[in-house]
């Protein structure tokens, strides 16, 4: 039944994220507001970037679902792989888009997401990209044990991916003179710095809390975890 449940859940996430990124790119280009996808698109967008990772994330895990099942002893490449993606970046990328963008949304909407859109993306959209992500998070975590690399390789992989999209989001200011999010244009250069860097850190804190998670739920002496 666990073997079962942990398929229909894994192939209804994929679904349901492939579902909303080809609702949002149904939108089209005609009624979007002025600068809201020049240059980059929606690839720009940490929240769209997401939502590709998700998906991304429960199409492997549903391609894993299918393969023979391993012996206690063997852990397959692939999932491994589906595991490494989950703990370092899919948890806390996932987590951080959730927690970050309420926070904003709650100071002031239209530093992060202007009432304009409204016209565009139902509510639904919105809860699909900034909401519904946390419950399905938390129900992976519950749903099967994830193995997760030490703790210093994690973090280092998950810092060279947020100074990567660092880099993407100045190209863009750099080249089209718009900053991704209208919150970036009220820091000077060095407020800039020190929000780029408290992000990391609140990244880094979430990825430590879904190793914790893990940890907790399914305990080191699980089959699986003793044969990492």
């Amino acid at each position: 039944m666990t073997a079962i449940l942990k398929k229909v859940c894994h192939l209804a996430a994929f679904s349901w994220y492939a579902f909303v990124i080809k609702s949002i790119y149904a939108r089209g280009d005609s009624d979007l507001p002025e600068g809201i996808f020049v240059y980059g698109g929606p690839w720009k967008y940490l929240t769209f970037l997401n939502l590709v990772l998700q998906m991304g994330f429960f199409g492997l895990a549903s391609v894993n679902d299918i393969q023979p099942v391993e012996k206690a002893s063997k852990i397959s490449l692939l999932c491994l792989c589906k595991d490494l993606l989950f703990s370092v970046f899919v948890f806390p990328v996932g987590m951080f888009v959730v927690l970050l963008f309420w926070l904003i949304f709650a100071y002031d909407r239209q530093l992060v997401y202007p009432e304009s859109l409204d016209n565009l993306f139902p509510p639904w959209i919105n809860h699909a990209m900034h909401t519904l992500v946390l419950p399905i998070l938390l129900g992976e975590i519950l749903l099967e044990p994830h193995i997760y690399p030490k703790t210093k390789n994690g973090l280092a992989a998950l810092g060279i991916v947020g100074v990567a999209y660092l880099g993407w989001v100045i190209w863009v200011y750099l080249t089209v003179g718009i900053w991704v999010y209208p919150l970036l244009g009220l820091f000077s250069s060095s407020g800039l710095t020190v929000f780029f860097l408290h992000n990391m850190l609140v990244v880094s804190l979430l990825y430590i809390l879904g190793q914790t998670l893990n940890k907790k739920v399914w305990g080191k002496d699980h089959p699986k975890m003793k044969s990492a």
